[in-house]
This record gives structure tokens, C-alpha cells and sequence, in this order.
């Protein structure tokens, strides 16, 4: 059975690597090794090792810090995690969003969100 950590860990390899559009097989190649192993990863059937992991963040562009973003959220209130799906940022149409959302340029993406904040409060 995978460790709770080990599954997170990968998750947000997962999450990142579809965020900037990176492939698993593209990914294994800068990293050294076969795309296989990063489907083991992102799966959290295997253990990414601190060198590995330290690999991996280079290649994906992130600090070592990303991919335990979010070990502690158990202390949120209830209220905010009703709202939001446990595994937002697993979802590819959730990661799509955020990629279509970041393609925008900055000044209509600004307005973009302020319309979206409006709404969220109006609801």
C-alpha cells in the first residue's frame, strides 16, 4: 500500500508536469530515466528518492518544497473543503483551466479574475 506522502509527492509531480505541458516520456528524458518510473511516481507506487525528487524539480522548474505543498491542510475548516474537490489540481480539466487561464494576456487575465472573484462572492 503507497504512503500518504509518497501518493502526494507524486500528485503534484502529475499536477506540474501537465501545468506546463510536459509529457511523462519528456520528462523521464531529462530527468535519466524511463517514462515508466514517473508513472510509478506519479502513482506513488514508488518512492521518489531526495536526489530524484531534486532532479525533478530542476526539470520541472519548481523548488523541492512544491511537491509537499498542501501536507497541511487537514487544519482547514470544514466549510472551505466542502467547497473544493480534495484533489483539485489532479483533474485535467481543473489543469487545463489554469493553463487556458495563463495564456490569457496579463491585463485581460486581471479582469478575468476580478469578474470571477465577483461571481464567487455573489453565489
Amino acid at each position: 500500500m503507497a504512503h500518504p506522502v509518497d501518493v502526494h509527492v507524486g500528485k503534484r509531480i502529475r499536477h506540474r508536469r501537465w501545468l506546463i505541458g510536459m509529457t511523462q516520456q519528456q520528462l523521464a528524458e531529462l530527468v535519466g530515466i524511463k517514462f515508466q518510473q514517473i508513472q510509478k511516481y506519479e502513482t506513488g507506487a514508488n518512492r521518489v528518492s531526495a536526489s530524484r525528487l531534486w532532479d525533478i524539480s530542476d526539470a520541472l522548474s519548481v523548488p523541492v518544497s512544491f511537491f509537499f505543498e498542501g501536507l497541511q491542510d487537514d487544519a482547514a475548516p470544514a466549510s472551505d473543503k466542502a467547497q473544493v474537490p480534495d484533489d483539485l489540481m489532479g483533474d485535467k480539466e481543473a489543469l487545463d483551466l489554469v493553463r487556458s487561464y495563463y495564456a490569457i494576456p496579463e491585463n485581460q487575465r486581471r479582469r478575468l479574475f476580478e469578474l470571477a472573484r465577483v461571481l464567487s462572492d455573489a453565489a
